[in-house]
């Protein structure tokens, strides 16, 4: 598990370690899926002096857009930003929460105008508001037909409820069939589960990255992280710099992934 490091740097030096990064990561090796946990906001503005979370948060949605155009860049496939939890949605303070749910619905109009990447919600909406509903259902409509990235955005999101809603989808098929649970008993297995995911049909990530120096998964992909590599970087979510990212795509390459062995 290693570490990238906070901080800014664009002089030429800088530049130079840059392109050094990309040269020495293996095209045919870079990930196909990448999942981010974007992590240090409200950290980040307390830092700065800032009176509100919701700075930090702004500037972590406008670090994601980054991130993004460098997965596009490397030739990621697919990528799942963790943005909102259910535990968040629950838990966290009203004025906090608000300012991050306009936050969100702006990033999510903002990606669906890129014109290439395809937008898709993860999570359940049931606890969230109109307003942030109706945000990502129009994200999802407008690129649905697209055929770059494909950028999940886990909003209301929790990895265990996945795993629930999913075998409820599985109960509730069987039973319209008239199936009985002996024989569903029977037929279960871990790759149907896989199928009724949020994220059914996509490959699992092979990457998970968390900002901020927390080394948890926080009920993020539980399921699909199953063989996941991580990489854990210091830098708070907002100072994520290219050369952090392409340190942890550097070190991916480099790993021999055992699938549990």
């Amino acid at each position: 598990m290693n570490s990238g490091r906070s901080g800014q740097g664009l002089g030429p030096l800088y530049r130079l370690y840059t392109a050094r990064l990309r040269r020495e990561i293996d095209s045919a090796a870079v990930p196909h899926h990448v999942a981010m946990m974007i992590d240090g906001n409200r950290r980040w503005a307390r830092q700065l002096g800032f009176d509100t979370a919701a700075h930090g948060h702004r500037a972590g949605a406008k670090k994601m857009v980054e991130f993004l155009e460098w997965c596009d860049e490397l030739g990621v496939g697919v990528v799942t930003l963790y943005l909102l939890s259910n535990d968040n949605v629950r838990k966290r303070d009203a004025a906090e929460l608000s300012d991050l749910i306009e936050i969100i619905e702006g990033l999510a109009g903002r990606l669906a105008e890129r014109g290439d990447w395809r937008v898709q919600h993860v999570g359940r909406t049931e606890a969230l508001p109109p307003s942030l509903v109706s945000a990502l259902a129009d994200a999802e409509r407008r690129t649905e037909g697209n055929a770059g990235l494909h950028v999940n955005l886990a909003v209301g999101y929790g990895g265990r409820a996945e795993i629930v809603d999913a075998v409820r989808k599985i109960i509730q098929k069987h039973d319209e069939r008239g199936g009985s649970l002996e024989e569903l008993a029977a037929s279960l297995t871990p790759e149907e589960i896989g199928e009724h995911l949020y994220t059914g049909g996509q490959p699992d990530p092979d990457l998970v990255i968390r900002t901020s120096g927390e080394q948890r998964l926080s009920d993020f992909l539980v399921w699909q992280s199953a063989h996941s590599e991580f990489y854990f970087v210091e830098a708070l979510g907002p100072d994520l710099r290219h050369i952090d990212f392409l340190r942890a795509i550097r070190d991916y390459t480099t790993r021999e992934r055992r699938f549990g062995g």
